[in-house]
């Protein structure tokens, strides 16, 4: 799938053929959970590195398990990092993820990232992602790995374009030739080697026209370039599942781009270390383009086949596991809505065939995904509970992490405003309770974290008189489970505001695409000393919301916007200026009065 702003319409024009839905094939049941409290339990599914038998996945103890995940976007692109975090810090979203019961992230990155790049796009504002700072990508990719593993998340990493500018037909291009794919796919390998928290590569996103499968030109063969790779892969580690997408067109008939995986059927493909190869595939909505079967008078009874067809039989024939890397959708028109709850059905439901299922990771977490929005909403923070809840019967446990507790502490209870002053807010709550015990206390302004407290109190200063201020509160425990948060409470600092008068702020929208744009913001110092801090206030005419902000945090309280310096930026000297940028949606919000203030 592309990025935002870059995403292209996919080329996938097909010609269908009558296909008779292919028989399942009888596949033993799953043993019986063992009840709570045995004694002599096993380990948490998942554990160690993982193993294919058929058409199941299996972890070091030769149990079951299913993947079922978000994709998680950003390292691929020019920020060349996880995208939110501009907004929020990554454990936090790392455990939202996990509190909705998702397993797995599908982890997009390019070629570039192996260029000591460094991220754009991280705020460190506020105490948040504070171990990412002056770190390069691939230290950041640690941090992200490292973490999965602490709270029980596997990570597939996938290449997904050979540079940051745009996706690619083939594995290589005139820049970044096959040789260059191979060395990085293997120096990832070697970096993770022992983390069990990785436990595959998706060796190329979405091969296509004029990818080819078993044609036998090694040039297109996209099956021969993947065996190359996998193997490649697993001579370095050879305990890693080899991730291997379809191409476009197959014998004359297309499907989307990666989704065709007929070719397999005559052509499988070839890996030196037996029982790691895992078949992926991806599919898409009308929100991505118009399909031929979308506009059939049987749908969305006729999609069964299609899937059958193009990636179902792998796994209905037991030939091998199959992993629906992607699919998505906004989910705005009544067709999408269809095809999505029959696409949830065809996956089976975790409640009756457990981890005998197909495999998935959706399409994705971002909001910022321009044709398919995600499992979050443009702050970065609300979910989009109609999506989710459509995914509800196809999620799966969470694996082992981290070595014992897994039990997230209380929601903190009865926050409340305990004094304001012109610049700072008091806050008192009741302590949560733990099984273990509770260790500490994260405090929100808004969606970044301003600070953490020992006990059930926190004083939050350096704040703008007369202003409006939004907390809440999580806790946290010995072992990084971090709670829910509490119920918000909103504060307004005395006094009637202003700051100094001393800055001006303007305002310039550098693209806008209809459904969403980007903007920036110059904040120059008029004063005649340096600043210490800035602010930059606004209301929208209309009903825009700031979905990511970069070199700035922020809040937004229906529509009025507060953005404030980030660390770095926070002094400029006299007759100077700083920027910082961001997205929001939808477009078209012209130019709004700004407000600016320091300190």
């Amino acid at each position: 799938m592309s990025p935002p702003l870059v995403h292209r319409l996919r080329k996938a024009l097909v010609t269908l053929v009558a296909s008779a839905a292919i028989a399942l094939v009888p596949f033993a049941a799953l043993p019986a959970r063992a009840a709570p409290g045995e004694a002599a339990a096993a380990p948490a599914a998942g554990a160690g590195y993982w193993h294919t038998n058929g058409r199941q996945i299996l972890d070091a103890e030769n149990r079951p398990v299913r993947m079922a995940g978000v994709n998680w976007f950003g390292f691929e692109t020019a920020d060349y990092v996880t995208h939110g975090l501009w907004s929020r810090d990554y454990k936090s979203m790392m455990d939202q993820m996990k509190s909705l019961g998702y397993n797995t992230i599908r982890m997009p990155y390019s070629d570039d990232i192996f260029k000591n790049t460094v991220p754009n796009g991280i705020t460190y504002a506020n105490g948040l992602n504070t171990d990412l700072k002056d770190l390069t990508s691939l230290q950041v990719m640690d941090k992200i790995v490292d973490y999965a593993g602490a709270i029980g998340l596997k990570i597939v990493l996938d290449r997904h374009r050979p540079d940051s500018s745009a996706q690619s037909a083939l594995w290589y291009t005139a820049s970044v030739p096959e040789s260059t794919w191979i060395t990085n796919l293997k120096a990832l390998a070697a970096r993770y080697q022992g983390n069990t928290a990785v436990v595959g590569i998706d060796l190329h996103n979405e091969p296509h026209d004029p990818a080819c499968w078993g044609c036998g030109d090694t040039s297109i063969d996209w099956r021969l370039a993947a065996e190359r790779a996998g193997n490649a892969v697993l001579s370095v580690n050879p305990q890693l599942l080899i991730l291997v997408e379809g191409v476009q067109t197959v014998d004359g008939q297309s499907n989307w781009w990666g989704g065709n995986l007929s070719g397999a059927a005559k052509a499988p493909v070839r890996l030196s270390v037996a029982n790691r190869l895992v078949y992926s595939a991806h599919d898409y909505a009308t929100s991505v383009a118009q399909q031929p079967w979308f506009s059939d008078p049987s749908f969305p009874a006729n999609m069964p086949a299609i899937w059958d067809k193009n990636w179902g039989y792998l796994f209905k024939q037991n030939i091998a596991p199959v992993w629906l890397g992607e699919f998505g959708t906004t989910l705005q028109s009544s067709v999408d809505q269809k095809w999505l709850a029959a696409l949830v059905d065809y996956l089976r439901p975790t409640s009756v065939h457990g981890a005998d299922s197909f495999q998935w990771t959706f399409w994705s977490w971002n909001p910022d995904s321009g044709d398919t929005g995600g499992i979050l909403k443009d702050d970065w923070q609300t979910v989009d509970t109609a999506k989710d809840g459509y995914l509800a019967s196809i999620k799966a446990p969470a694996f082992g992490g981290g070595g014992g507790d897994t039990t997230a502490p209380s929601a903190p209870s009865g926050l409340k405003v305990t004094g304001t002053t012109s610049s700072s807010v008091s806050l008192s709550w009741s302590a949560s309770t733990d099984d273990t015990a509770v260790t500490g206390y994260d405090v929100y302004r808004g969606t970044g974290k301003v600070g953490a407290s020992t006990g059930p109190s926190f004083t939050d200063t350096g704040l703008t008189a007369g202003t409006r201020y939004d907390y809440t509160v999580r806790a946290r425990d010995a072992a990084g489970n971090i709670s829910p948060a509490s119920a918000s409470v909103a504060a307004t600092t005395s006094g009637s505001g202003g700051g100094s008068s001393g800055c001006s702020a303007s305002y310039k929208v550098s693209s806008d695409w209809g459904s969403g744009f980007n903007a920036d913001v110059t904040v120059t110092n008029t004063g005649s000393t340096a600043t210490k801090s800035w602010e930059v206030t606004w209301t929208w005419a209309g009903n825009q919301a700031v979905s990511g902000m970069w070199n700035a945090s922020f809040t937004q309280v229906g529509k009025a916007v507060t953005a404030r310096n980030a660390d770095h930026n926070g002094s400029i000297a006299a007759g100077s200026s700083t920027s910082f940028g961001f997205g929001a949606a939808p477009g078209g919000a012209g130019t709004p009065a700004l407000v600016c203030r320091t300190s």
